[in-house]
């Protein structure tokens, strides 16, 4: 049974960036952030009851809640500029780009925190940053640099995505280590929460909640119930079988959201992005089994 939960894990992940795409057609992605955060934030807390660490809130000492309010800040970061970067372009463009986070996390662990890197990681690094690259049209790689002068592009918030979330894994290495990770991940939703509910009202936008289509909350809804899906089900996962299998077949979840997002929305791939998603897989994989 536990084979199966880390592949519902993998679905539903891998559903969640196409959901979330369709859910951003018309509607701004600060304001499907915040509502798709409210889901999330619901899902996590209730996977912190359900783990018997919702308690342990009360416990959480100065330094750690700090720490935890700052990666929930990265958190929303990330959350805003990859809805931002769906919005602007394709879901099978996007996913990859956010899949760098791991690399970039790798990196700035190395370079703060001093952590060393194997030949494996060092393996995987190379292999996910090359396949990443043939994931993305040349002609998209070489005006990146216009792109982030003049800022819009989709890249160019994908990139950003990936470098918040790899962040938040480093702030929580720093000074959330004594904190259930079940726990931090409900503390940082709330946190997120309010910042993407700030930034819409900020934005004069908290009036275009009401006039969302219907089709597309639905979407955004459902974004929100795959993550808290796939995290309930790579729990159930992880509680049964090896993490040494368990989180190589949640990692693949890149594969659903590339097939669905042909099926959804008629993406085509060219051999040399396909090939870039056999070297990202395979350096994902490699990074974790070894």
């Amino acid at each position: 049974m536990w084979v199966l939960a880390a592949a519902l894990s993998a679905l539903f992940a891998g559903l969640t960036a196409v959901l979330a795409k369709a859910g951003v057609a018309s509607t701004s992605s600060t304001v499907a952030t915040a509502l798709r955060t409210a889901i999330v934030a619901a899902g996590a807390w209730g996977m912190a009851a359900l783990t018997g660490t919702a308690s342990g809130v009360a416990s959480v000492d100065g330094t750690s809640a700090l720490f935890l309010v700052l990666s929930g800040l990265a958190t929303g970061a990330s959350w805003l500029c990859y809805f931002a970067a769906l919005s602007r372009g394709d879901v099978s463009r996007v996913a990859p780009i956010d899949k760098l986070s791991t690399v970039l996390a790798i990196i700035l662990a190395l370079v703060l925190l001093g952590e060393p890197v194997s030949l494996w990681g060092t393996a995987g690094i190379i292999a996910i940053t090359a396949g990443t690259l043939l994931m993305v049209e040349p002609t998209e790689l070489s005006s990146l640099p216009r792109a982030l002068r003049e800022g819009g592009s989709w890249l160019v918030y994908a990139l950003a995505s990936a470098f918040f979330a790899a962040l938040t894994s480093i702030l929580g290495k720093v000074g959330v280590s004594g904190v259930d990770a079940t726990l931090g991940t409900a503390v940082r939703t709330l946190v997120v929460l309010a910042m993407a509910w700030v930034i819409v009202g900020a934005q004069g936008r908290l009036g275009e909640v009401r006039s969302i289509p219907g089709r597309e909350l639905a979407f955004i809804v459902a974004s929100g119930a795959a993550t808290c899906a796939s995290w309930l089900a790579y729990y159930h996962a992880l509680k049964d079988g090896p993490a040494s299998v368990v989180v190589p077949i949640d990692k693949l979840s890149i594969l659903v959201t590339v097939a669905v997002s042909a099926v959804a929305f008629h993406e085509r791939f060219t051999p040399r992005y396909l090939i870039g998603l056999a070297l990202m897989c395979a350096g994902t994989v490699g990074m974790v089994v070894a």
